[in-house]
């Protein structure tokens, strides 16, 4: 089974050691006890939205980022787990079978409606 607070404190730990931070620097700077955020990063505590945003300001990351990062791995393990539980190791797709018309049968015509997207910046 794949632990998404394992993967997070991973990342959370990997942030820090990128940084060259001790624990002790930034469990001060999210003013979260030294042996909690410990316990975060080895993925033996599940950190609230509050104590994860208050590490991400510590370490002066987008919480966003870190989450990408979280499900770029959690991806990957997902990826993992199948190609361990295939016989011989390889990924291979899923596909799904797709009804045919019969014959005779006139095919509907799919007209694509066009998707309006607002980017707002902040």
């Amino acid at each position: 089974m794949i632990l998404l607070r394992r993967l997070l404190g991973d990342v959370l730990r990997r942030q820090r050691q990128r940084q060259g931070r001790t624990l002790r620097e930034v469990s001060a700077a999210a003013r979260v006890s030294l042996g909690y955020l410990s316990e975060v990063e080895r993925g033996q505590k599940e950190a609230s939205s509050e104590l994860l945003s208050a590490i991400c300001d510590a370490l002066d990351v987008r919480m966003s980022e870190v989450m990408r990062e979280v499900s770029d791995e959690l991806s990957l393990a997902e990826l993992a787990a199948m190609a361990a539980l295939s016989e011989d190791g390889l990924l291979r797709p899923v596909l799904e079978p797709v009804p045919l018309p019969a014959p005779g049968d006139r095919m509907s015509s799919i007209t694509p409606k066009a998707a309006a997207v607002d980017v707002v910046a902040a």
